[in-house]
């Protein structure tokens, strides 16, 4: 390594105040902390005393927000300390180039994408929980992720899953993965009582601990529609490859299907923390304080197939994957302006999905991207055009 205990494993975390980086931080400790790892750079956003915080326990080399205007907040909570401080796009760039050989890649959104890329680029290890890497610029990530010589570890509960069942030497035999959805907390809600409902009952998610966006996204089911996207990407598959099945319980996290028939799931107790010690420390598993599956408590499994007339993400995530091109970044981009002013009470809950595929519709003849700024340019038009149908 070029600098520091060469001992010690580098790390850096893109993300670190959010639920994913709160739960890596949590992973390292219990895992040893600063005696067997070296946290390189931390990056946040606005909760700066958080991010000082961690910063400071860890002992981190360089701290980041992304927000410009909170730089001088940043560098007078970290006075005194040793550690650098830088903020924006080239602070969180900044912070994915320095010398970490494992970079957990968990800044929610388009702001993810760059950063990534460039821990990518230099060929660290890169444990993704940001969604848009994939699903607005899949063929380009992969393709960096390639040359870069790193290796690519899914940190989604449900691509985690998939990630340890599905070995390469047998990618050939695989017929089909199943990703499983919980079916959020509107499973059983009627196309009416859908119409009506609020961003505080939407964010109320039945199994997981998350933040409001994501788990608004569960309850719309475009959060399973994004994992369907990047699930191809991931795993080089067909779209007609990918499948979904609602399982309420969410102790199945995802199961693979191989030509002779063979079906097989990861199972386990709903805690994010069990898929990012396993990127952490894989191809070795460590121990972990997660609650242990008991078969003999586990009263029913439950399966049904997903209504797509309610949930109709699903759908146009199969649309964005038969399109190809940039259709997943008009997808996001539109979902991400619809969400924002669901949010804010401009929209209604099921005007999410149709505003979606009316901005697919218009955005139909784009052509595939080239590089990074035509991905950019194309969510650009979709959120531009969203943000004109919502007004």
């Amino acid at each position: 390594m070029a600098s520091g205990d060469s001992t010690k494993r580098r790390l850096t975390i893109l993300g670190s105040t959010g639920s994913i980086g709160t739960n890596t931080l949590d992973v390292i400790d219990r895992l040893g902390g600063r005696d067997r790892f070296e946290v390189v750079a931390l990056t946040g956003n606005g909760n700066i005393p958080l991010l000082a915080e961690q910063a400071r326990r860890l002992g981190a080399e360089l701290a980041v927000t992304a927000d410009d205007n909170l730089y001088q907040d940043l560098k007078s909570a970290l006075a005194g300390s040793g550690i650098a401080v830088a903020a924006g796009r080239s602070g969180l760039i900044e912070a994915a180039e320095r010398d970490a050989g494992w970079v957990m890649a968990a800044i929610v959104g388009n702001a993810g994408l760059a950063p990534t890329l460039a821990a990518a680029r230099r060929g660290a290890d890169i444990a993704l929980a940001n969604k848009e890497c994939l699903v607005s610029a899949g063929s380009l990530f992969i393709e960096a992720v390639k040359k870069g010589g790193g290796r690519l570890l899914p940190v989604d509960s449900e691509h985690n899953a998939i990630f340890q069942v599905l070995k390469n030497d047998q990618r050939h035999a695989v017929e089909r993965i199943i990703l499983t959805a919980s079916g959020g907390p509107f499973r059983t809600k009627s196309l009416d009582e859908m119409r009506h409902v609020t961003a505080e009952t939407a964010r109320a998610h039945p199994n997981w601990s998350m933040g409001l966006k994501i788990s608004i996204d569960s309850a719309s089911m475009f959060n399973k529609a994004l994992e369907m996207i990047e699930a191809r990407h991931l795993f080089g598959l067909r779209p007609e490859q990918i499948e979904v099945i609602v399982h309420p319980q969410s102790v199945i996290h995802s199961m693979v299907g191989y030509s002779d028939g063979s079906v097989l799931a990861q199972l386990g107790c709903p805690d994010m923390r069990t898929a990012i010690g396993y990127a952490l420390s894989y191809p070795n598993r460590c121990d972990l304080p997660v609650e242990r599956l008991d078969f003999a408590k586990l009263s029913r499994l439950d399966f049904e197939a997903p209504d797509e007339v309610r949930f109709p993400a699903l759908r146009l995530a199969r649309r964005a994957m038969q399109s190809g091109g940039v259709q997943g970044a008009v997808l996001n981009g539109a979902k991400e302006t619809a969400l924002e002013a669901f949010i804010k009470g401009r929209v209604g809950f099921l005007a999410m999905a149709e505003i979606v595929e009316k901005v697919m519709d218009e955005l139909a003849d784009l052509p595939a991207a080239a590089t990074m700024d035509d991905v950019f340019a194309a969510d650009e038009k979709a959120r531009k055009m969203a943000a004109g149908m919502i007004e």
